[in-house]
C-alpha cells in the first residue's frame, strides 16, 4: 500500500509503498478516507529529543486524525463489526479490559499499542488497523471529512471541560490554528460570554469568528491585553494557550488577570522557562488539557449528527498522495491554512 514515510527527521516524507496491516483477533482494518495533518505531527517530524514525548525512527508513519472504511476485521469481532462500516476511533489500541480502557483513556494501558510505531502503522496511508474497543461508528450523515475531525474536536472539548467553562465567563485563546478553533467551538457551545481568539497571523484570527469567537485579535499588530478590554469590558476568566511553542505557556500567563484559570492544551515539545511568582501572585489555576477521553469521541459524534456543532469548514485543503509531502511541508511555516487533509482516493 502507499504511505507517507518519515525517513528522516527534519527531512520532507515520503511516498512509498510499504506492507499493509493485518488484523488481530478483535481489530479492524479501515481503507482511508480521510486523515487530517496535525501540529503535533509537524512538531515530532522535526524533533531529536525525548522530552516526555517520544522520538520517531526511520519508516515511520504517523497520521492520527482518521476515518475511513472497514476492509476487513478480526475473527473474535465479526458479531460486532462488518466490512463497509464507516467509522473512526481513537488512535492508540489498549488491551480493552484493565481499569483505563474501561474509563475510555487507552492511551494510558500497560500494553498500547501507539500508532505511529513499527507496531501500528499511522493513517497517512490507504489502510490502518485499528482496535475495536476504541473504534466508534459515524452517524449515517456524519462524512469521512467530518469523521477526521473527531479527534481535534475532542482535543478542543476536553480543554474546554478542563477550563470549566460557563456563562460569565471571558476567554482569550491564543492560537488560531486547529487546536485553538476547536476550543472555541466548545467555549460557545458551552454558553461563554465573550470568546477571544489571538493569532500572529490577522487572516487566521478573524476566521475563528466563523467557529464560535465573538471576536479576533491580530496579535502581530495589535496590544492583545487592550484591545481584549475593550471588546469585552475586563480581563479574561480563562486563557488557553493552544500554541505550545517555547514562551507560549508564560505569554497565557502574562494575559490572565488575577484569579482566573489557564488551560495548556497545545502540546509544545522543547525545553521552556515560567516565572512561577507572576502566576502565584495573580492565584492562576492552571491546567494541562492531555488529548481526551471516548466520552469526548461520543460526544463530538453525537453533535455533529445533531447538526449542533458545524465543523466542516476547518477543513481548507484536501489533497492526495501526490501533494501531500509537500502540504506537510508548507505547514510547518506559518500559513493561513486550518487543517489540511489527505485523501488517499
Amino acid at each position: 500500500m502507499r504511505a507517507a514515510v518519515l525517513k528522516e527527521i527534519g527531512k520532507p516524507l515520503e511516498i512509498e509503498d510499504v506492507p499493509a496491516p493485518e488484523p488481530g483477533p478483535s481489530d479492524l482494518i479501515l481503507k482511508v478516507k480521510a486523515c487530517g495533518i496535525c501540529g503535533t505531527d509537524l512538531h515530532w517530524s522535526e524533533s531529536h529529543e525525548d522530552k516526555g514525548w517520544r522520538v520517531l525512527s526511520s519508516g515511520t508513519v504517523m497520521g492520527h486524525e482518521f476515518a475511513g472504511e472497514v476492509v476487513e476485521v478480526g475473527r473474535d469481532v465479526r458479531d460486532k463489526w462488518k466490512v463497509g462500516d464507516k467509522v473512526t476511533a481513537l488512535p492508540p489500541i489498549g488491551c480493552g479490559r484493565c481499569a483505563e480502557c474501561q474509563a475510555g483513556r487507552p492511551f494510558r494501558c500497560a500494553d498500547v499499542q501507539v500508532r505511529a510505531n513499527p507496531e501500528l502503522t499511522g493513517a497517512y496511508a490507504e489502510y490502518t488497523r485499528v482496535g475495536t474497543h476504541e473504534t466508534l461508528a459515524l452517524p449515517s450523515d456524519v462524512g469521512f471529512g467530518e469523521g477526521a475531525l473527531v479527534e481535534p474536536l475532542a482535543v478542543g472539548l476536553n480543554a474546554a471541560n478542563r477550563g470549566r467553562i460557563g456563562p460569565e465567563d471571558n476567554v482569550l485563546i491564543i492560537g488560531g490554528g486547529p487546536v485553538g478553533l476547536s476550543v472555541a467551538v466548545w467555549c460557545r457551545f458551552l454558553g461563554a460570554r465573550n470568546i477571544v481568539v489571538s493569532d500572529l497571523i490577522g487572516a487566521r484570527a478573524e476566521r475563528a469568528v466563523e467557529f464560535g469567537a465573538s471576536a479576533a485579535i491580530d496579535a502581530s499588530r495589535e496590544d492583545v491585553d487592550a484591545r481584549f478590554r475593550q471588546l469585552t469590558g475586563g480581563g479574561p476568566d480563562v486563557v488557553f494557550d493552544a500554541v505550545g511553542v517555547p514562551g507560549s505557556l508564560q505569554l497565557a500567563v502574562d494575559h490572565a488577570q488575577y484569579h482566573s484559570r489557564v488551560v495548556v492544551v497545545g502540546l509544545c515539545m522543547a525545553g521552556d522557562h515560567l516565572y512561577p511568582a507572576q502566576a502565584i501572585v495573580k492565584e492562576i489555576d492552571l491546567n494541562f488539557a492531555f488529548v481526551y477521553r471516548k466520552k469526548h469521541f461520543e460526544i463530538v459524534l453525537d453533535m455533529l449528527a445533531a447538526n449542533r456543532v458545524d465543523a466542516e469548514g476547518l477543513i481548507t485543503d484536501r489533497v492526495g498522495f501526490d501533494d501531500f509531502s509537500t502540504a506537510f511541508e508548507a505547514l510547518k511555516r506559518p500559513t493561513g491554512q486550518i487543517k489540511v487533509v489527505l485523501e488517499p482516493d
